[in-house]
């Protein structure tokens, strides 16, 4: 029989709703990618400590709790991105830029399909054996691998090139109807 993990083990410390608002929509984006960061940590996590001690009621809800997030705010967070950080960049003369802009919005396209098929294998870990998840398979665990990996590069391109050179583009005008457009979206 399966030993059953105190949930402090799964989770991750500190999570928590971003400190920055809809007025500073630059430090909202960073907000969401630090979440990013912690689901996929959370996932890692899961993943780790269901192969050691198998099923156990906070699997499932270490399961419910990344699908959450990535069922609702990460579709908000890459709209966010589509609408207003990357279509100044496009605009513009640079080509190395374009070419980064447009990767980052195939990502987008490539996160989505992949995050179809991971939530399929989360869904499932929610359901306890007999008939629900007993273990990861190899094709599971580098589905969930490779998932974490789209992520994370892409993550890493946009806080260092793709942000800082679109927050310098927009005006405080911009940033202002990009704030508010985040919050209407959202239905603040």
């Amino acid at each position: 029989m399966a030993t059953s993990i105190p949930l402090s083990q799964i989770t991750l410390p500190g999570h928590r709703a971003p400190g920055a608002g809809f007025e500073a929509p630059f430090e909202m984006l960073d907000a969401c990618h630090e979440r990013v960061h912690r689901m996929l940590a959370l996932l890692a996590r899961l993943q780790q400590h269901a192969g050691v001690h198998g099923w156990s009621e906070q699997i499932g809800q270490a399961a419910v709790d990344v699908m959450r997030y990535f069922d609702q705010a990460a579709p908000h967070h890459h709209e966010d991105e589509e609408r207003h950080v990357f279509p100044p960049l496009l605009a513009g003369s640079d080509p190395v830029l374009h070419t980064m802009v447009q990767r980052l919005q195939q990502d987008h396209r490539d996160m989505e399909a992949t995050w179809a098929q991971v939530r399929e294998v989360l869904a499932f870990v929610t359901q306890p054996p007999p008939a629900g998840w007993r273990d990861f398979t190899p094709e599971q665990t580098a589905l969930l691998n490779h998932f974490a990996g789209l992520y994370q590069r892409h993550i890493d391109d946009e806080d260092g090139i793709v942000y800082p050179v679109a927050q310098a583009q927009l005006s405080a005008q911009a940033l202002q109807a990009m704030g508010a457009d985040m919050m209407r979206r959202r239905g603040v």
